[in-house]
This record gives C-alpha cells, sequence and structure tokens, in this order.
C-alpha cells in the first residue's frame, strides 16, 4: 500500500480504517499494475495515468467508487453522477463482500472510459475498453 494510503486511513476511525484498509488491500492483490496516490484528497489508483477506482470519507460512510461503474451492469453499484461513475458505501468492514469487490474490480480493469482527457475532449468521455 502507498505510503500516502495507509496515512489517509490511518486518520479515520478505527471502523473506517478497516474497512479502508480492507479495500486497499484488496485492490492492490487485483490491480498490482496499477498507480495508487492520493488524487483530489482522496486514494485513488490508476490505470495507464486513467483513474478506475478509490475511496472517501464520507458523513456517514466510506464510499467506493469506481469511475466507469456503470458500465459493469451490477446491481451491488449505484450510479453517481453525471458521468459513468458507480459507488458502493460501506458502514462496516463486514459489508465489504470480497467475491463482489473481487469482480467489480477485475471489470474496472476491462471496462474503462477515458477520464484522464475528459478535460482536453471537454467532458465528453469515450470508451477505452
Amino acid at each position: 500500500m502507498h505510503p500516502d494510503t495507509a496515512k489517509y486511513n490511518d486518520l479515520l476511525s478505527a471502523e473506517d480504517d478497516a474497512i479502508c484498509e480492507r479495500l486497499a488491500r484488496a485492490i492492490d492483490e487485483a490491480l498490482p499494475e496499477a498507480e495508487n496516490r492520493i488524487w483530489h484528497a482522496h486514494p485513488v489508483w490508476f490505470l495507464d495515468g486513467n483513474p478506475v477506482v478509490g475511496y472517501s470519507k464520507l458523513k456517514d460512510c466510506i464510499r467506493l467508487l469506481f469511475w466507469s461503474g456503470q458500465s459493469f451492469e451490477e446491481d451491488g453499484l449505484k450510479p453517481e453522477g453525471k458521468f459513468k461513475a458507480a459507488e458502493a458505501r460501506y458502514t462496516a468492514e463486514s459489508q465489504v463482500v470480497k467475491k463482489d469487490l473481487k469482480r467489480w474490480l477485475s471489470k474496472a480493469r476491462d471496462i474503462q472510459w477515458d477520464y484522464k482527457n475528459i478535460v482536453r475532449r471537454k467532458g465528453k468521455l469515450e470508451r477505452l475498453k
């Protein structure tokens, strides 16, 4: 785990830290080639410079966000925002279902929209994979 991600997790409550540690370990295991860094104040993983997954602390939960998640067609992920992102929210570590997370992370590698160039394309997304 990237030291900055560990530092982010350490600043959370014990329950939120446990959720984030579990998520970070699963992401690192499923996407070993991904670059992990703090982006817009939250841990995010990138494939070839394109953001694919990250998490953040919201007021009452931890939000796991997949930038291309709406294209995964998964019931466990809810649409987020006006682009292609989808999220899952957790208030306890026990809510993180390993097999679901593993499947979603596999799809994060295989299904990607080009967020890296969204500004250059003036808000228009193009499918990469």
